[in-house]
């Protein structure tokens, strides 16, 4: 019996949703709401409640959260409310949807849409914030927040490369910034692939060695299936 999957990805500026099929194929429109701001909990389910009844049927669910997310239970969440810290969001999203539901950081999820599988992959989403991911031979290694480590001028990656950074620098500081990023990621973790996602990876503009790839801010629902696999 085929088996639906609603797959929402929670972000700072917008909440998105789509429904997939068990081949990763989209069934449904994706359906995109801005985050409401201030973004607590309440307000996020309300959006999430109202993104779910526009998709239509469903099986089950899977959600990317920015933010650390250890069984269900949020620990972190920069780019969205400090109330978020010791949420329930997979059973909050359980009874509010009457579906399973499985719950991981949203540059996790990306990531599982993107990687081969092979080796060592390090995913970095560039969006309101910067996320990251990092897999061993297709394994999640989990609860990996790159974008809060120091970088340069005593502030962290994403202090210097978030969305509100790129417009007050503009387009080019910021790809220079970005390169100088990468420089201290690849001897960092020696990765066998590197990704860049999120909204803003399409801006990026370097020439980018044959182990570094940009990828589309779409593997963010894409990725959702990986949750019921692993």
């Amino acid at each position: 019996m085929a088996v639906s999957t609603l797959a929402i990805d929670i972000g700072g500026t917008g909440i998105k949703a789509i429904v997939l099929d068990e081949h990763d194929k989209a069934i449904t429109e994706r359906a995109r709401i801005e985050t409401p701001h201030p973004a607590v909990p309440k307000a996020l389910l309300s959006v999430i409640k109202e993104l779910a009844a526009k998709e239509g049927k469903f099986d089950r669910v899977s959600v990317g959260f920015p933010g650390v997310v250890r069984r269900g239970v949020c620990e972190t969440a920069p780019n969205l409310h400090p109330s978020w810290e010791g949420f329930h969001l997979e059973s909050e999203i359980h009874k509010l949807l009457h579906k399973p539901v499985r719950v991981l950081n949203d540059a996790a999820i990306q990531g599982y849409g993107a990687i081969k599988g092979k080796g060592v992959e390090l995913v970095v989403t560039l969006g309101t914030g910067v996320g990251s991911s990092l897999f061993l031979d297709g394994m999640l290694v989990p609860n990996l927040e790159l974008g809060h480590h120091p970088f340069r001028n005593g502030e962290t990656y994403e202090e210097q490369l978030c969305n509100a950074t790129l417009k007050k620098i503009g387009k080019k500081r910021w790809n220079k910034r970005l390169a100088k990023a990468i420089g201290y990621w690849e001897p960092l973790f020696n990765p066998d692939h590197l990704y860049l996602g999120g909204g803003n990876s399409r801006l990026v503009n370097l020439t980018l060695p044959p182990n570094l790839t940009t990828i589309s801010n779409e593997e963010g629902l894409l990725g959702g299936l990986a949750l019921w696999r692993h």
